[in-house]
């Protein structure tokens, strides 16, 4: 599923674009390898949600260079930017469904549509990633018919039933309670680990992002757990803070939650992870 390891998902090369006289990114550089992950966070109105469209090709900043796989996007056509997207899924805040379809038919839309596969394959794919999220059985009911977590991993799977080498969440787990946003955090951890998928990940829910970052997926007896990740695995997530259109902040979980910096102290309070 993956690129080779040595070429970079995506990169930020000294990225500026403003609205206006609003700046929103101020030349950002930033890398994220393939098969890993990071987390963007920031006050609202700093860009998060920036970056993803930038990727996506959904905006063009106004100065820098954003590989993507390898490929410089901000020059494409809209033409080539169309197989770019091809590698990409998208994971959207409010999960986007199609409520005229039922669960099999959204998460295969994009196979039936914009691949032409064959409907016996396509089914089978389907089956195997509504599997992954644990919804095999939801299969022919209806959007209305399922819980707000349930819907955010229905959208789970349409994202990656393509294969994509990359997914983007956009606050996957806001609006979400905490039992139901585990259950969100679960499945991208069982993405990054078990599929090897790379993700950028925005979110304002810190305790998502720890957990995400400071778990991982393993196998036990046959079946895939989510358990308390190793040191090492743990620093493989990346935590981008943005402020002011800069990156004020690049490190992994540990680092971030140690730091004496008065405004990440700040950004931080009402939930700080526990040093262990």
């Amino acid at each position: 599923m993956g690129i080779g390891t040595d070429v970079p998902a995506v990169v930020f090369d000294h990225v500026s674009l403003a609205f206006d006289d609003n700046v929103v990114l101020r030349e950002v550089s930033f890398s994220v390898p393939a098969g890993q992950m990071a987390m963007l966070l920031g006050a609202s109105g700093t860009g998060k949600s920036v970056v993803l469209k930038l990727i996506l090709g959904l905006m063009r900043p106004d100065a820098g260079t954003i590989r993507v796989n390898g490929e410089p996007i901000d020059t494409m056509t809209d033409v080539e930017m169309m197989k770019v997207r091809g590698n990409i899924g998208m994971l959207f805040q409010e999960s986007a469904l199609f409520d005229s379809l039922t669960v099999a038919d959204n998460v295969g839309y994009r196979l039936y549509e914009e691949m032409d596969m064959p409907p016996d394959q396509a089914l089978r794919r389907v089956e195997e990633v509504l599997g992954f999220v644990g919804l095999r059985e939801y299969m022919d009911r209806m959007p209305s018919e399922l819980s707000g977590g349930q819907r955010r991993r229905v959208a789970i799977a349409r994202a990656v039933a393509a294969r994509p080498q990359l997914l983007l969440f956009d606050d996957p787990t806001s609006g979400l309670d905490p039992i139901t946003a585990k259950t969100v955090d679960d499945e991208i951890v069982k993405l990054r680990d078990v599929e090897h998928v790379t993700s950028i990940l925005v979110t304002h829910q810190l305790p998502d992002a720890f957990y995400i970052a400071t778990h991982e997926a393993v196998r036990r007896n046959g079946r895939l757990a989510i358990v308390p990740a190793n040191e090492r695995k743990a620093e493989e997530a990346e935590f981008i803070m943005l402020r002011n259109g800069r990156i004020y902040f690049e490190g992994h979980a540990a680092e971030l939650r140690a730091s004496n910096d008065a405004y990440l102290k700040t950004f931080l309070s009402g939930w700080i992870p526990p040093l262990v």
